[in-house]
């Protein structure tokens, strides 16, 4: 708009009349009136718990683009009809007033209108950036290993050392030290004399005949 409002009346007004018929393409409709359905469902699926922390933004952004279509709607594009029923004057004097009753107050506006959706993305923007940074902060927290839990053991269970939880008992039962062998020990005359007992008790079972 600063680049026509250096140009002459009869360019001026047939560059807007250009713009306005161009313009009106499935390609700009469909995400100019795409959007407001889009955001309404965001704000519905934010309502039923997915993601009630982004409401306050989705509202926020749904209501200033519902405001700038309205903008749009009720000032810009009358002012465009407006701009094309006008026909083709013929003198500088007709032009001038074509001019001065369309320009200043369509600048105005689409002033307004670009301040509103810049704003409305704005608020889906930052949204988005909140959520990125939570999600990363949550990904990337080392966790060291050994690291001692502070939360509390439910009763009856025990802790390893590799600080798992492990049901049973909190007390430990101790075996006697003769029950633990040790690496490479030779062992007791005790246990020495059990063995040979064994031994001999299985090799008499085998010499005993059976009187059945």
């Amino acid at each position: 708009m600063p680049g026509l409002a250096k140009s002459s009346d009869h360019t001026f007004i047939e560059a807007m009349r250009s713009i306005n018929k161009v313009i009106l393409n499935p390609v700009f409709m469909l995400p100019f009136m795409g959007a407001i359905p889009l955001l309404g469902l965001a704000v519905v699926l934010a309502w039923r718990g997915h993601g009630r922390p982004a409401l306050p933004w989705l509202i926020a952004a749904l209501v200033l683009y519902l405001v700038a279509f309205m903008v749009t709607s009720g000032v810009n594009v009358p002012l465009n009809g407006q701009l094309a029923r006008a026909g083709a004057p013929g003198d500088v004097a007709q032009l001038a007033v074509i001019r001065a009753d369309f320009e200043n107050k369509w600048v105005l506006w689409n002033i307004v209108r670009a301040l509103l959706h810049t704003a409305a993305f704005a608020c889906l923007a930052w949204r988005c950036s909140c959520t990125a940074r939570i999600s990363c902060t949550r990904t990337d927290t080392p966790t060291r290993p050994g690291a001692l839990s502070l939360r509390r053991s439910a009763p009856g269970t025990r802790r390893s050392r590799n600080t798992h939880r492990t049901a049973g008992p909190t007390t430990r039962r101790k075996l006697p030290p003769h029950s633990v062998p040790t690496p490479g020990a030779r062992p007791s005359k005790h246990r020495r004399r059990q063995k040979a007992g064994h031994d001999t008790g299985g090799r008499l079972a085998q010499c005993v005949p059976d009187e059945r």
